[in-house]
């Protein structure tokens, strides 16, 4: 017999709710993982979770393991730790990460999770996604030894493309943001940190993860001559405006693209999506990263936490799920939220 979970659904835009999911007992190939942590991903999650996906990329934006379709009702995450408590012997009792929404409990192919390293903390790993899209932009980007760089947008993306470019020989890195709050992250991540208007220009590079368009013009400006900005920002169906009159043409400035959907084509003949996973697990044993685990609830209060980001009420870099208190018999109803 199998046993019973609970999981987040997205019920409609803006609202959420706990929904009880019956689990069937794992295969022979299966794991059966207990959830410890999840996080939540404050850019993509968020404009699901306010129903601003484009019809034209439902395909594009879904999860590995989502349920149900956009705007909802939809079962939506993609940053899980947990315990292995069913599965072959090598994973049992491992603590792992997947790609997997919100939910107490759940069952997928051994294959879809990967051990975190000793040396990284469970809460820690939840930001192995965000470390492995940081890994796939460099690879895109190609940052060279001494390059002056900039990472327009102090998000939990644009913080770890920071850190993971301070490993790199000579290179001066700037972390740029609105908020002065966000100095203190800097600081913690061994970057340089200024407001946009005051950030150093004639840069090689500048990355982009504010998803505004202001952010976008400041990062193109901040450029030098056949400068590149790299382009992680997620807009939704926000239209964007930009100005590319100036000196775009004349100093042949560039603008590229990336994503974590396929593995930069750098390296897509050698590397796999699993071993860039692994590496960006790897990564994880810095423990500068912790910086950016700025607040954590417990996962019955979860409909409520995510409303209140999405209103801006409750401010977090990234916002982790505990579910150590989690009692199914007392959890609330479908619809209750």
């Amino acid at each position: 017999m199998g046993s019973e979970a609970l999981a987040f659904w997205v019920r409609e835009p803006g609202a959420g709710e706990l929904r009880p999911v019956a689990l069937d007992r794992p295969a022979a190939d299966e794991v059966l993982v207990r959830t410890m942590h999840s996080g939540v991903s404050r850019g993509t999650e968020l404009l699901v979770f306010r129903g601003r996906v484009p019809r034209s990329q439902y395909d594009v934006m879904r999860a590995p393991f989502q349920v149900g379709d956009f705007p909802g009702p939809v079962k939506y995450g993609y940053l899980n730790v947990g315990v292995v408590e069913e599965g072959p012997q090598g994973l049992l009792d491992r603590t792992v990460f997947s790609l997997f929404p919100h939910q107490t409990r759940y069952v997928v192919p051994a294959s879809a999770v990967s051990v975190v390293p000793e040396g990284v903390p469970a809460r820690r790993a939840v930001l192995a996604g965000t470390v492995e899209t940081a890994v796939n932009a460099l690879w895109d980007a190609r940052p060279l030894v001494g390059d002056r760089i900039a990472v327009v947008g102090a998000g939990m993306v644009g913080c770890c493309v920071a850190r993971l470019l301070t490993r790199i020989p000579g290179v001066e890195v700037t972390l740029v943001d609105v908020d002065p709050d966000r100095a203190e992250i800097a600081a913690a991540l061994e970057v340089r940190f200024s407001a946009p208007d005051a950030a150093p220009d004639e840069l090689d590079l500048v990355v982009h993860t504010s998803a505004t368009a202001a952010g976008l013009q400041r990062s193109l400006d901040l450029l030098a001559a056949e400068g590149s900005v790299l382009e992680l920002s997620w807009y939704g169906d926000e239209p964007t405006e930009l100005s590319l009159g100036g000196s775009f043409h004349s100093r042949r400035l560039g603008i590229q693209a990336s994503q974590v959907g396929t593995v930069a084509a750098s390296r897509r003949g050698r590397r796999t999506t699993g071993q860039r996973l692994r590496l960006a697990l790897d990564l994880l044993r810095d423990p500068a990263f912790d910086a950016l685990l700025s607040g954590e609830s417990e996962f019955a209060d979860l409909p409520q936490v995510l409303a209140r980001m999405a209103s801006g009420e409750l401010p977090a870099l990234c916002h982790t799920v505990s579910y150590a208190a989690t009692d199914l018999h007392h959890a609330p109803r479908p619809g209750a939220a």
